[in-house]
This record gives structure tokens, sequence and C-alpha cells, in this order.
């Protein structure tokens, strides 16, 4: 089993990768393999609308979003995370998931996920709010930890001496690893997901 863990942020070893980096620790110790994604500091396009992935399953324009999504298609879980920019997820962060989630939904449906965000004070919970919409829209279940999945602190070292905080990241991984064994296990008894229909209610005049 592997889980995927998106760094968000400008910076690979900042905040947010240092929480990261803790739920990562708890996930390795049940023997879940992991990788960091760092998705980097250079732009990327938003979403353009053109709709070409529902024809080729992948996004037009081929850069970090769709080498992650092959990836996806393998992995078992995911930790998005992203430091708070004004109460709101990293532009950065919003535009990758966009892209990643609309040209292929089926690579992250049914797999556990949970969200990870950094803070100096404020404005966590509303961050945590938005990343987890992508995950219920695609019938992912998702881990929650044994308080909001945040950490505070401007700089990394100021993130270590939040105790709370790294606790929580660390309970974090622990979860999502006993909820990817009860899905294995699951599996392992014949019990699959279901398979959903989806209807779109579209008003015409």
């Amino acid at each position: 089993m592997k889980v995927l863990l998106v760094n968000g942020s400008s910076r690979s070893n900042g905040c947010t990768g240092t929480a990261s980096q803790e739920v990562e620790r708890a996930l390795q110790e049940e023997g879940i393999d992991t990788e960091q994604i760092f998705i980097g500091n250079l732009a990327l396009p938003d979403c353009i609308a053109c709709r070409k992935c529902k024809q080729t399953g992948c996004c037009v324009f081929y850069d970090v979003v769709n080498e992650f999504v092959e990836k996806a298609k393998e992995a078992d879980g995911f930790v998005s995370g992203s430091p708070v920019y004004f109460a709101h997820p990293s532009g950065r962060l919003l535009t990758f998931m966009d892209r990643a989630f609309y040209s292929c939904s089926t690579a992250f449906q049914y797999k556990p996920a949970a969200a990870v965000l950094s803070a100096r004070r404020a404005g966590t919970t509303a961050s945590f709010d938005v990343i987890n919409k992508y995950f219920t829209i695609c019938s992912m279940p998702v881990v929650s930890s044994t308080y909001w999945n945040h950490v505070y602190g401007a700089q990394p070292e100021q993130v270590a001496e939040d105790k709370e905080g790294l606790m929580t990241m660390y309970n974090l991984g622990k979860n999502m690893a006993w909820v990817l064994k009860c899905l294995e296990l699951g599996k392992q008894s014949g019990l699959n997901h279901p398979e959903n229909k989806k209807v779109l209610t579209n008003f015409v005049r």
C-alpha cells in the first residue's frame, strides 16, 4: 500500500513540509509506503475548460499534474498539504487539484484522503473545508485525526514547537494506515466498493 503526500507550498521544507513529514513518519511505522510530491514553485496553468481530458484521459498541459495522476492511479491514499494564504489554500495547490481531479477523477475514487494545513495564526479551518470538498465529490473516505489537521508557526522551527499540532499529524498518519488496512481486508474478503451512478440536474428553460 502506498500514500502520496502532496506539498502545495512554494517551499519544499517549510511549515507544510514539516507537518507532512510527521504524517509520513506514522505511515511508515505502520508499513505503508510513501512518496512526497512537491508541486514546485513554478507557475502552473489553470484549467481552461477545454474538456480535452474527457477524450484523452489526461490534461492538455503536460506537467507535474499529469505526472501525479499517473502515480495516483496506482496509489492507495492521499494527503494534500498547503500553507494558508488569506484563509485559503495556496492557489498553486488548488490549480493542481482542479486539473488532477477533473481530468481523471477515477484515479481517486474510493481511496482515503486527508488535508493538512499550516498557518501562522488563523484560516486553517476554512482552508481545511476547501480541500476536503475535492475528496467528498469523488467518494473518497476522509481521514480524521484527534483535532483538525493543522499546525501553527511562521517558520519550520516554530512548527516544531507546536507539540499538539505535530501529534495531530502523527495521529492522522496512524488513522490513515488503519483505514487502508481495513479497506485491504475488506477487499480480501470480497467486499468491494459500490458502483454508484451519477445524475446531473441541469435546469433548462
